[in-house]
């Protein structure tokens, strides 16, 4: 192990694989089946478990808890796996467990930061450039795209769909999918509007955004239900846009259903 650095208090299973230049802290636990890639930092009091594939600079702060098995009731201790990519920031007390069937797994990309408290539940797949803020929470099997902003205190029933570059506001309660470069807030959650802001901060043109609006016009159209709306929008001209393309396959694809704008009073 190169240059390791571990802390006389830590423990750290002789099963466990850690690459050069990773730092354990104090009264930290790292168990069997864990890798650890080049440059990782384990804070103290920090729990990492296995089987558990950690890339290279990742950082746990003081008392996170990453792989451990499944709270799922049906997990009957079969091997389940958990994988996380480069360059993650995981805060204090955030918690990341394996998948809940046998050979299944939780995955995490890369340059995603989980604020305190955050909660990766089982078999959930979270992309790249994502952001958790305190408390943001996601039930089994919730897949977040690239880009995502989770809010605060807010929570995202098991098989949702997050989509990329969309926000979820604080404390939302999200039970169906949210679509890609949209916004959505509420408990229950509606969508809001085009993360207009977002996107000009992430390079976006301005012909793109304007074409996303477009098309969330025809989605916040009470007039249409879900189906006629799609159907709407693919056949207008900015189905050629390549954002609203990509919109266009997110919605077409849903299994639990889309949440949409809250209706007007009185309809």
């Amino acid at each position: 192990m190169t240059d390791v650095q571990l802390h006389p208090t830590a423990i750290v299973d002789s099963a466990a694989k850690l690459g050069p230049g990773v730092q354990v802290g104090p009264y930290t636990i790292v168990g069997p089946g864990v890798e650890l890639g080049e440059g990782c930092s384990v804070g103290h009091h920090a729990t990492l478990e296995g089987p558990t594939k950690i890339g290279a600079r990742n950082i746990f702060f003081p008392y996170a808890a990453i792989g451990f098995k499944t709270q799922d009731l049906k997990y009957k201790s079969e091997p389940t796996y958990l994988e996380i990519g480069d360059d993650n920031t995981f805060r204090e007390f955030s918690t990341v467990h394996r998948g809940t069937g046998p050979g299944e797994k939780t995955v995490i990309g890369s340059h995603n930061l989980f604020l305190a408290y955050a909660h990766i539940a089982h078999n959930c797949v979270v992309g790249s450039h994502t952001i958790f803020s305190n408390n943001a929470t996601l039930a089994g099997h919730v897949t977040v795209e690239d880009h995502a902003v989770i809010s605060g205190l807010s929570a995202v029933h098991q098989f949702c769909r997050i989509g990329a570059h969309s926000i979820i506001g604080g404390c939302a309660k999200i039970v169906q999918d949210v679509p890609p470069f949209l916004i959505a807030d509420g408990n229950p959650a509606h969508l809001r509007g085009v993360n207009h802001v977002g996107l000009e901060r992430r390079g976006f043109a301005e012909g793109d955004i304007k074409a996303l609006r477009r098309a969330y016009r025809i989605i916040a159209d009470r007039t249409l239900n879900f189906s006629q709306a799609v159907e709407k929008i693919a056949a207008s001209e900015d189905s050629s846009n390549e954002q609203v393309r990509k919109l266009i396959d997110f919605l077409q694809s849903t299994q639990r259903g889309v949440i949409r704008p809250e209706p007007l009073a009185g309809t």
